[in-house]
Formats: structure tokens, sequence, C-alpha cells
């Protein structure tokens, strides 16, 4: 299994990962996960990592130039595991995972499956790192577009909307793609006694409080958080934000300059296996994200701990919530604002959601249905 990221380091592409290589061994599987110096083993998966770059301390995902060389590593360290290791099957994350793997099946001659989570140049362009229509977007979105057609036996994808994309506008054929939704680990992420926690965590137990769980940046939708934050400020509303995760530093500086500072607690890197404690801190949860395509994991862990949620209405959102979730206008933090004030003041409707979204986390996200798909894809599909 090949992961081009500073692995682990406690966000939803790394618990995609993670997650799918523990479903796996559960089925029967012998995994390894090959990736960078950077980030922190965990017990229970074999992990290989390229030579630590001393200069590279870089903890958060998204594009960087220092990958060029580390996945040049990365090749190489694979490459030597599997002379001793002789793997049946590669699995590749990300671009970067499917033209390091593309390369190793050929030396190898083993069958190839790509787990894409977005576009890569979709993902440059939202971090900053090309503008749109430059020379350098156009140069990726030509190497995207090698591999997305020409490496992989097969490819997953993390949700729907990201198999259309890959059929409709990048020309992948329609047989050699298959949605694999983002799952979640039901024993571990479900609900705790409320006034337990908050005491422990020493909150108020009478405050109104939204939880965020996930990386902090404008992919995010952080920025238009704030913005929401801003509007309930000015309406007078009690409600108090948990706000976990990092780079937290300038976020926390924004908060200050738009004077919302006293409605936030901002933790920083909260410990994947101790997020299911502080989430059940809250009384709902919100995901200000606003990709069209790219995978909303956190929206299942907030499920699986039983918090109602808000969350902008887009359909990787819809795929795991359904029926369950509260939609806010696309990209609209006027209308975010307004529910997730409607839903605070509704204990009788958080109490009822609070119930469908823990029920259908159970019945169709867990790992284990992910795990046993995932299973039968490569039996089925990758078959020689």
């Amino acid at each position: 299994m090949l992961a081009p990221t500073p692995y682990f380091t406690d966000c939803g592409s790394h618990v995609r990962v993670y997650e799918e290589a523990r479903a796996l061994i559960r089925c029967g599987h012998n995994v390894r996960i090959v990736t960078y110096h950077l980030g922190r083993d965990i017990p229970g998966i074999p992990t290989w990592r390229t030579p630590n770059i001393p200069w590279n301390k870089k903890l958060s995902i998204g594009p960087s130039w220092h990958k060029l060389y580390l996945n040049v590593l990365m090749f190489y360290r694979a490459l030597k595991l599997a002379r001793d290791f002789r793997p049946h099957l590669i699995h590749a994350h990300f671009h970067e995972g499917a033209w390091i793997g593309g390369r190793l099946k050929k030396r190898l001659r083993i069958p190839l499956i790509f787990d894409c989570q977005g576009s890569m140049t979709g993902e440059m362009i939202d971090h900053g790192f090309v503008k749109q229509g430059s020379l350098l977007h156009r140069f990726f979105s030509r190497q995207e577009r090698r591999i997305n057609h020409g490496l992989a036996d097969y490819i997953i994808t993390s949700s729907a909307p990201v198999a259309r994309e890959l059929i409709d506008q990048w020309g992948v054929a329609s047989n050699k793609v298959e949605p694999l939704l983002d799952g979640v680990d039901t024993t571990l992420f479900k609900p705790q006694q409320r006034n337990e926690v908050r005491t422990k965590l020493r909150l108020p137990l009478d405050v109104p409080l939204v939880v965020y769980l996930g990386m902090l940046n404008r992919n995010q939708g952080i920025d238009t958080l704030l913005s929401t934050i801003v509007q309930l400020k000015s309406k007078g509303s009690p409600i108090r934000f948990l706000i976990m995760g990092f780079p937290e530093e300038e976020y926390r500086n924004k908060a200050i300059e738009l004077g919302i500072d006293k409605m936030i607690i901002f933790t920083g890197k909260i410990d994947y296996t101790k997020a299911p404690f502080y989430l059940s801190a809250g009384d709902l949860a919100v995901s200000p994200k606003c990709s069209l395509t790219e995978s909303n994991s956190k929206i299942l862990n907030y499920m699986s701990c039983g918090l109602p949620t808000v969350a902008f209405d887009t359909p990787a959102n819809r795929e795991f919530l359904g029926d369950a979730g509260v939609y806010a206008n696309y990209d609209d933090s006027s209308d975010l604002a307004s529910k997730l004030a409607g839903l605070m003041n509704n204990k009788d409707e958080r109490d009822r959601l609070s119930r469908l979204v823990r029920e259908r986390a159970e019945q169709r996200h867990s790992w284990d249905i992910r795990g046993k798909a995932l299973d039968e894809i490569y039996s089925i599909k990758l078959r020689r």
C-alpha cells in the first residue's frame, strides 16, 4: 500500500489509508504500508518509510515541491521491500501513489489499484499551489490525465462524484472505475456521556456547543466557518465552537481580529483515537467543506458519535448523511448560521437526528462493510 504523504497525522485522507489497511487485514490480507519519513507509526500495520530528510518537517497535507524527490525515494523504498515481501498487488493512494505504483507494476508484473480521493490539479488550485489556466496547471493536468488513463488496472474513489469526474471530465472508461466510499470505525467512534466529557474537559454544561474536527485550511471551509460565527455573534447567539485540528495558529489570530475568539476553543491536533471523546462534548457538529467532488469523511465520525450534523448541500455530503442531515445552501455562510441556530434551538429534532445518524453509520458506513467490498474488488475486478 503506497501512501505518499506524511502518514499518520490524524486527518481524513490518512484515516482512509489506515482503516482500509486494518479492514483488509481482518479479511485475511497481509499489508505493508510505504510512506514518507514524516508522521507517526500506528501499531498493528508494518510501515516502511523513506530515509529521513532533515530539512523537510512539513506535516500538513497538500501540494509541495518536496514531493518530487520524496516520491522517487518512495519508489526505491517500495522496490526494496517488494523483493523480500513479494506482494501480489499494489494499492496506491493519491495520484502520486499511482505514479509510483505504475513504475513498480512494470518491474513486479502485478496488478495496480489506484485509490483516488480527488483531482490532483483541483487540489493544487484549492491550495493556491498553481493558478487555473497557468502553464504549471496545464503541465500538471497532462500528468494527471496520463495517471488516470494509463497506469492502474482499476480505480476506486472515495466518493461517487470523484468517480463521475474521472469518467465525464477525464474520459476514463466507466468499467475501470468504482466508488468505495470512506467508512468509520463504529466501535471506536461511539457516543459518550456528554456531561461527563464536558466535566473532564472543564467545559460548561449549559453552553450550546458546536464541534468541528479536521484540518484547518481554506479548502476545508474554515474561513467560511469564521464568517458564520461572526454572523451568529452579531445576532447575540450564545453558541460556542470547539474547533479541533491543525494548523490552528493562523485561525486563532483571525478569530481575534474578527472579535470572535471568545466564542471558539481551538484545541490543536487531536489524536485519532481520542477524537470520539472530544466529539461527544458537542450538541451538534458542523462541516463547512465546499468541495463538490472530494469525500468529507469527518461527517462519518460525527454520525457514528450520534451528532446531528449541519453541512453544505453537496453530493458527497448527501452520500453519507442522506435524509439524516441538515443542509445549508452551498457556500452560504448566512444560511449555515441560520441552520446551526435553528437546530440548536430544537432539542427534539437533535435527538431524532442523533438516533438516525448513528443507525446510518452502523448499517451503511462501517469499515467492516467497506473492507469486504474492497476484498471483493480485489478478487473479481483484478483476477487474472
